[in-house]
């Protein structure tokens, strides 16, 4: 993969977000997983923050550099790869690793090899409830499935000093950083009981951009600013860290220029408005080249109905684009939905700054989404899935091998080696637009829901998508070899069994992956804990 940046070194010069440390070959940071009394929205709630904010703390790095990400509870990184080597440091809970135990904590190690680009990171834990159906929800530990909900999220950068597009941006720091996210107003935990209930998603009570947002009803939150001086140009990092909303970014006046699709870089194309999924990021270039004045971002959303729950207006969710030496204030225009007939991104026309051909398929997978009515219960062929009690990361290496080994409840794909694998989707009856999301690897989107064709030949590449057609290529040099996720970003589908495990050459992953003394006393920690908090 490639990326981009200008000004990469300025993330060492500058001072960190967070408690960190830097060398030449590691980036040390430490992040503390707190309870604290925050109101994004001007309500205020419980959170769970990572040191004290909402949301968490920037984590930058270098091309090349080692990630030594110290928590003391459950994170994952999302769109980072994993070497199959250190796949168990990916930290999908059940997948990969076992929970954290309440007060401890765990290094992980992320060497980032080539990659670079724009990813983030959130809470990733899940418990095995006994039936899917209906069950108590155990106090201490059920927000889990959901918990960024409450506020654990944050961005992940990874510069390239070599950016092979540097040349058409000037800034690019963490002031540049956008981050979307739906907020709740009630504790995920307390959302989970009535989502299990009724079967009916949560309806987000606001949503936030880089932290702050406002209902309907509510106080005058102050927006976000971005600072910009006339003149220059800047790359916005935008990430939807949304559970459930889709998200609508324009900004008055300004065209943006996309770069970079999930940490891919892309040939440039320039739109004025981009409809995000859950989880979707993109990097864009504007042009400060207006008068000096404040401009609205604008970022509208939808996820369910509005009607039931009436603090949502979509209309408020924005924030301001602020010139140096412009008023302290608002914008004095009006408030919009963005602009009504400005060009907006069609997925299908994003094109790779690296292109490559797509081999034929040798495995065809066909994926049915189907969600039981009236229930928190999704479907994949049949099945719901649930996390085993040993996560399939342990039973690989104690000698799992064939689908069979694995529960039917994991939903588990054994790949073959060396195949190019296509996973379609038939069409379904329900309206979600599911962005499902691949850990450990990307994908050719070679069919976008954006267009009727299919695109074997410059496809892009990326790791989040709305369910259509798509191929990806398993188990070759290409690709790294581990139990993966793939699961729809709407959380709160995830939860409720949308998802699979792809096990790509299991032989292989048990004499590549060496897990560390600390992973391996993961488990027996966990085990260890009183029924309750499991």
């Amino acid at each position: 993969m490639q990326l981009l940046l200008a000004t990469a070194l300025l993330a060492l010069l500058r001072p960190h977000p967070v408690n960190a440390a830097t060398t030449a070959s590691v980036k040390s940071v430490t992040l503390d997983i707190v309870n604290k009394d925050l109101a994004p929205d001007g309500q205020l709630r419980s959170t769970i923050v990572a040191n004290g904010q909402y949301p968490g703390p920037a984590i930058t790095a270098l091309k090349g550099q080692t990630l030594r990400v110290t928590v003391n509870n459950k994170l994952s990184f999302d769109g980072i790869f994993q070497s199959t080597q250190n796949a168990f440091n990916e930290g999908s809970a059940f997948v990969t690793t076992c929970p954290i135990a309440p007060g401890a904590s765990y290094t992980y190690e992320v060497p980032l090899g080539s990659q670079t680009g724009t990813f983030w990171y959130h809470r990733y834990a899940d418990y095995d409830p006994p039936d899917c159906i209906s069950y108590s929800i155990p106090p201490a530990f059920s927000e889990l499935g959901v918990q960024y909900v409450d506020g654990l999220r944050g961005a992940v950068v990874v510069y390239d000093p070599a950016d092979p597009q540097a040349d058409l941006y000037d800034v690019d720091d963490l002031n540049t950083i956008i981050q979307l996210g739906d907020w709740w107003q009630n504790s995920s935990s307390a959302l989970l009981v009535g989502y299990e209930a009724t079967g009916i998603v949560p309806v987000s009570d606001s949503g936030t951009v880089n932290g702050a947002g406002r209902f309907q009803g509510g106080p005058a939150v102050p927006f976000a600013v971005t600072e910009v001086v006339s003149g220059k140009r800047y790359r916005l990092r935008i990430i939807n860290q949304s559970a459930r909303n889709i998200f609508t970014v324009s900004i008055d006046n300004h065209p943006m220029t996309i770069i970079e699709t999930d940490g891919v870089a892309t040939v440039p194309q320039t739109v004025d408005t981009i409809e995000m999924l859950a989880g979707q990021r993109y990097s864009v270039v504007i042009k400060a080249d207006q008068p000096v004045a404040n401009y609205w971002l604008n970022a509208p959303f939808v996820g369910g109905a509005p009607a039931r729950n009436l603090h949502q207006n979509a209309t408020l969710s924005r924030s301001i684009l602020r010139y140096k030496g412009a008023p302290i204030a608002e914008p004095n225009t009006p408030w919009t939905l963005g602009p009504e007939n400005g060009t907006a991104l069609v997925e299908a026309t994003l094109r790779p700054l690296v292109p490559s051909i797509v081999p034929p398929a040798d495995v065809n997978i066909s994926l049915d989404l189907q969600v039981i009515a009236g229930k928190a219960v999704w479907n994949v062929n049949n099945v719901s899935y649930l996390s085993p009690k040993v996560p399939t990361l342990n039973q690989i290496l104690a000698g799992a091998t064939e689908e069979v080994d694995f529960n039917a409840t994991e939903n588990t794909f054994v790949l073959p080696a060396h195949k190019t694998v296509q996973i379609s989707f038939p069409p379904t009856d329900d309206d979600d637009a599911h962005p499902l999301h691949l850990h450990g690897n990307n994908f050719w989107v070679v069919k976008s829901m954006s267009s009727p064709d299919i695109n074997t030949i410059d496809p892009i590449r990326r790791d989040v998508k709305v369910h259509s057609l798509e191929i990806y290529k398993a188990v070759d040099d290409a690709f790294l070899l581990g139990p993966w996720l793939f699961h729809c970003h709407i959380f709160w589908h995830k939860f409720a069994g949308l998802a699979t495990v792809m096990v790509s050459d299991p032989a292989n992953i048990r004499k590549k992956v060496k897990p560390s003394a600390a992973w391996q006393a993961l488990c027996p920690a966990y085990d260890a804990l009183p029924e309750e908090l499991q």
